[in-house]
């Protein structure tokens, strides 16, 4: 049955407050962006989850959160040209017969990184979140849900998860990034030339061309 906003907001222990603290406590920078209620209220309907969750809270509350100097974008309400939760899965006005998407995507990075919840659609970990990579241009589950990847992320685990995948400067060319672009390398990291990201040419491209770029490749070499 579909639940409207109110029935959505209407929870004894809304998440938000949590996420607030964990980005006021961390070392790693964390801008959180705004959005309007009204883009928060219809991006929280269309996915249908309530404040409760990590994805409802950060659907209502936010447009979205730059991470460890905008390297990693975590998707909320959207907010100048990061899209909000339900545009970037296709989800539309909820009805009686919707059904559950097979994956969500709830955050990218510049490289064109992509993680979402498998849905069942991936076949990876279902519930789980999980990463596509564009140096194994394959999805892997880092076996936690949501709401501990978005405190994880939020708490420095960047550091790590892309350990060996910076460059010196790459903070200052992060900042140089519109909030639309990500970063073209060539050669490819999936390539065995580029492996080494300190040593490949570097552009600032349309996210959605970055992505497209990493799809068609994934689909050229499963074949």
């Amino acid at each position: 049955m579909t639940r409207s906003v109110e029935q959505l907001v209407d929870v004894d222990s809304p998440t938000w407050p949590q996420l607030v603290e964990a980005t006021k406590s961390t070392a790693t920078t964390v801008e959180v962006l705004p959005v309007t209620r009204e883009q928060g209220e219809r991006t929280l309907h269309r996915l249908q989850v309530t404040t409760h969750s990590a994805l409802g809270a950060l659907a209502l509350e936010c447009g979205g959160l730059l991470v460890d100097h905008g390297w990693l974008r975590i998707l909320g309400g959207g907010h100048d040209g990061i899209p909000d939760l339900a545009t970037a899965n296709g989800l539309d006005d909820p009805s009686d017969s919707s059904t559950d998407p097979p994956h969500l995507l709830v955050a990218l990075d510049v490289l064109g990184g992509r993680f979402a919840i498998d849905g069942g659609g991936l076949g990876v970990a279902t519930g789980q979140v999980c990463y596509f990579a564009p140096d194994s241009l394959q999805w892997d589950s880092l076996d936690i849900g949501h709401t501990a990847f978005v405190h994880a992320m939020i708490g420095g685990a960047t550091e790590r998860f892309y350990d060996g995948q910076r460059w010196p400067g790459w903070q200052e060319e992060c900042a140089r990034l519109a909030s639309t672009e990500g970063f073209a390398l060539y050669p490819p990291p999936f390539t065995v030339e580029g492996q080494d990201l300190s040593a490949v040419s570097r552009g600032a491209v349309p996210m959605d061309e970055l992505l497209g770029f990493y799809d068609d490749a994934a689909g050229q070499l499963s074949h």
